[in-house]
């Protein structure tokens, strides 16, 4: 076999094992037409096939106001900005949710394992967590702007 056939039969492997958020049989639970419904592409993308948004591209990663960050898809409150720091990433990010806000998975894409970030009620995608957060938790909640909508204090 080549390389090149060996290396593309691996990275759709690895793309075809990822099971979408909808199949994983969540509280809120919303077909795929009603999700298309109320969500934009790039939404979609982000919070139901668990792809990535831009850096940068979020107003919600220089957001500063005393506030709640909300699930987009059921409005949980995930997020809290006294938890939010500036990870200098381009992407909003906290070093730990709300209790009982999120769920974890190993995400075994990109040729490592990262831990993947939903919303415990909805399944939407958010992001990940990585060790290299502040001091007060080690972790860094690197989240996707596109999932989650702020409400102020």
């Amino acid at each position: 076999m080549k390389r090149r056939t060996f290396m593309l039969s691996s990275v759709f492997a690895v793309i075809a094992s990822r099971v979408p958020a909808q199949d994983a049989g969540f509280k809120v639970t919303r077909s795929e037409a009603e999700w298309h419904t109320i969500l934009s592409n790039l939404e979609y993308q982000v919070m139901r096939e668990e792809s990535t948004g831009t850096s940068g591209s979020s107003p919600l990663d220089k957001e500063t106001r005393s506030g709640t960050f909300h699930c987009k898809g059921c409005d949980l409150s995930v997020y809290t900005s006294a938890h939010k720091y500036d990870s200098g990433t381009g992407w909003p990010s906290f070093w730990q949710s709300l209790p009982n806000a999120i769920h974890t998975k190993p995400d075994n894409t990109l040729f490592t394992t990262r831990t993947e970030v939903h919303c415990r009620r909805c399944g939407n995608h958010f992001g990940h967590i990585f060790d290299d957060g502040p001091d007060s938790t080690g972790k860094r909640h690197c989240q996707n702007g596109v999932s989650l909508t702020f409400k102020t204090a």
